[in-house]
């Protein structure tokens, strides 16, 4: 006996397929970097002299942060020590502030440089922070290939700012 296919409608990913290829005219974190009146629309998080900090529009966790430059740079040599460590400080921040907003049990933090190694934007470089849970992974992402995100964007940024007030980080 077959199964018929199953569909599972996903419209919101084109937009993310279309900014693929995308140069520093189409990047999305040089657009957030440019528009500070748009922070809440673009889930920024935090504004720093060199960074900038905001949740992924397409995550693969509930809390997904990215943290990049406000520079466009697609290496690591291409920034001065004092962007790479404000970076740090930020991924730092971060980190102790999903903890509590969303009461992370562990992290995956890392970069992906170059297509393919899987940056989906690799012009602009940034760094990864996807909140884990143990047993957060379930049947969907095993028997449809899918990823179920329980908490809105828009709740998750809520959730992250008063944190961070708490923690006096901002």
């Amino acid at each position: 006996m077959t199964v018929p296919q199953q569909n599972l409608w996903a419209p919101w990913r084109m937009e993310y397929i279309g900014g693929l290829n995308a140069g520093a005219e189409g990047c999305f974190l040089c657009r957030a970097a440019a528009h500070p009146e748009e922070d809440e629309s673009a889930y920024v998080l935090w504004r720093g002299p060199a960074t900038i900090t905001l949740l992924n529009r397409f995550p693969y966790s509930s809390g997904h942060v990215l943290i990049a430059p406000l520079t466009h740079a697609a290496e690591l040599e291409d920034l001065p020590d004092d962007v790479l460590l404000e970076l740090m400080q930020r991924t730092r921040d971060a980190k102790r502030v999903l903890e509590r907003a969303v009461a992370a049990q562990g992290f995956n933090i890392g970069m992906n440089l170059g297509h393919c190694a899987g940056a989906g934007l690799p012009g602009h470089l940034h760094q990864h922070i996807v909140p884990r849970w143990s047993g957060d992974t379930n049947f969907m992402a095993v028997l449809a290939d899918a990823k179920v995100i329980p908490q809105s964007l828009a709740e998750v940024r809520r959730l992250f700012l008063a944190a961070g007030a708490e923690l006096g980080l901002h």
